[in-house]
């Protein structure tokens, strides 16, 4: 009795490496082993160099024999295109690591159904794992589409007999796209190769992964290129990585897995990050949840306080975090900025560095005075510091021009002291070079707003390279009473 489909996905285990560079960061691993997938694009866009290259990479670099079975070109053109890429065919047809069948569909079939057959015997000479099938389009020509359906779907249970990742090509157009062809169905994943415009004169070629069985994916559409030695792929809301700090293996998590995780594990120490706001985005837990996991961590902070939020309601809000911020402030671990006078609980306000009456040529010499023998205290020396600025405070009480100044010169000294820094900011009402400036300085930026009925989160700048996709923020019943999804 075959296995159901759910069973057989149960059975999967380590993902399948492609070995072309890019498609595994998009598979998050790879595919899943003897997973049959839909290779389609038109042509042009690569597909038989995809192919080729997953069964030469495969018989390379992991051992794993595989099959190009033909049904149009013969066998001594593909030696010949393949060899451009510095790819040697026979001499891995040679060592029994591949083979190259130019065959009518009729009669793989058949040989295919057929025990001990043709198809079963060259499997078992080489040990093969891979199969690339060029082009399952055939079928189609060759036989009314309920036939075709039947025989895609007995070839797609042969391969699984014999636990065989596969490619199946398929030729693909725009105007098909209008109506789901039954491959798609049957098969366990689908990736899709486009000719898309760019820049008027240009084109530019895509790859997407619209299904994967057993695996998540990166969404969206990516580019490759051909270079000289095979496809490469360069997966989408990617940049150049900050080396220095990606080199610290040290990370803060913000107490919210699933923003770790598109972090790479959290902010790195002594970083500079930001996070952009829209005026109908709900930040308030986003923030505190990094904050109370700094004092759960037992680091030491300096919060610089909002307008709209007084250092009471900020510290019952940590406390719903399973944190006192009122302990932390006896142990001289949290110190707190104030622009306003407003009255504080008595347990807080030793910790309080009031600086409401300071003129703005006298404010960084007030604050440095007052927070250097805060760093250099003996008992706190070895801790590690962070720092939260509402910038949107500093902005509407000394001005954009005095952050442009003032915050350049002080993320310098942080950064000189290994401090890790978080600031918040309306990039949207400061205006795009202030903005851009903002942008510039940090190492990373945390992007969050409010769109229609649902409220979003990107990462748009990190010193990985990796900026994310938009993920809906949603909200939860227990810490950290937000997930990104």
């Amino acid at each position: 009795m075959q296995k159901s489909e759910a069973a057989y996905i149960s059975t999967l285990k380590q993902p399948i490496s492609t070995g072309i560079p890019g498609l595994d960061d998009i598979l998050c691993g790879g595919i899943p082993p003897g997973g049959v997938v839909i290779l389609e694009g038109e042509p042009g866009t690569g597909k038989t160099t995809i192919g080729m290259q997953f069964l030469v990479e495969g018989a390379i670099k992991h051992n794993e024999p595989g099959i190009y079975i033909t049904f149009e070109e013969l066998p001594e053109q593909i030696y010949d295109d393949m060899e451009r890429f510095g790819w040697n065919l026979k001499e891995l047809e040679r060592r029994n690591l591949l083979r190259v069948i130019c065959i009518e569909p009729e009669i793989l079939l058949e040989q295919m159904l057929e025990p001990n057959g043709l198809f079963e015997h060259m499997i078992k000479e080489i040990g093969c794992k891979r199969v690339v099938m060029d082009s399952i389009s055939l079928f189609r020509l060759l036989s009314s589409e309920q036939e075709a359906r039947t025989n895609v779907y007995t070839i797609r249970n042969i391969m699984r007999k014999h636990a065989l990742t596969s490619f199946f090509i398929r030729e693909y157009s725009e105007v098909e796209g209008m109506n789901i062809p039954f491959e798609n169905y049957i098969c366990d994943g689908i990736i899709r190769l486009s000719l898309k415009p760019l820049m008027e004169k240009y084109r530019k070629r895509t790859i997407e992964v619209l299904k994967m069985r057993g695996t998540r994916i990166l969404e969206g559409e990516h580019t490759y290129k051909f270079i000289e030695d095979g496809v490469y792929i360069i997966p989408s809301l990617s940049m150049a990585e900050d080396k220095i700090l990606v080199q610290e293996t040290e990370v803060l998590s913000t107490g919210i897995d699933s923003l770790d995780d598109l972090l790479m594990g959290g902010i790195p120490k002594g970083s500079v990050f930001m996070i952009d706001t829209n005026s109908k985005a709900n930040y308030r837990y986003l923030l505190s949840s990094i904050y109370a996991q700094r004092i759960k961590d037992d680091d030491c902070t300096v919060t610089m306080m909002s307008g709209n939020t007084t250092l009471d309601m900020f510290a019952d809000t940590i406390d719903l975090f399973g944190v006192s911020l009122r302990q932390a402030a006896d142990e001289g671990k949290a110190h707190f900025i104030e622009h306003y006078k407003r009255a504080v609980d008595s347990g807080l306000e030793k910790a309080l560095i009031r600086v409401d009456d300071v003129e703005n040529d006298e404010y960084a010499n007030t604050l440095n005075e007052k927070l250097s023998p805060i760093f250099e205290c003996e008992e706190l020396c070895d801790k590690r510091w962070f720092i939260y600025y509402d910038l949107n405070t500093i902005i509407s009480e000394r001005g954009k021009d005095f952050v442009v100044k003032y915050f350049s010169e002080e993320i310098s000294l942080w950064r000189a002291l290994g401090i890790t820094v978080m600031a918040h900011c309306n990039f949207s009402e400061i205006g795009t070079e202030t903005a851009s400036f903002l942008e510039r300085t940090c190492n990373g930026v945390i992007r969050t707003w409010v769109d229609g009925n649902y409220q979003y989160l990107q990462v748009t700048k990190s010193p990985s390279g990796r900026v994310s996709a938009p993920h809906i923020v949603a909200n939860i019943s227990e810490t950290p009473f937000v997930r990104l999804v």
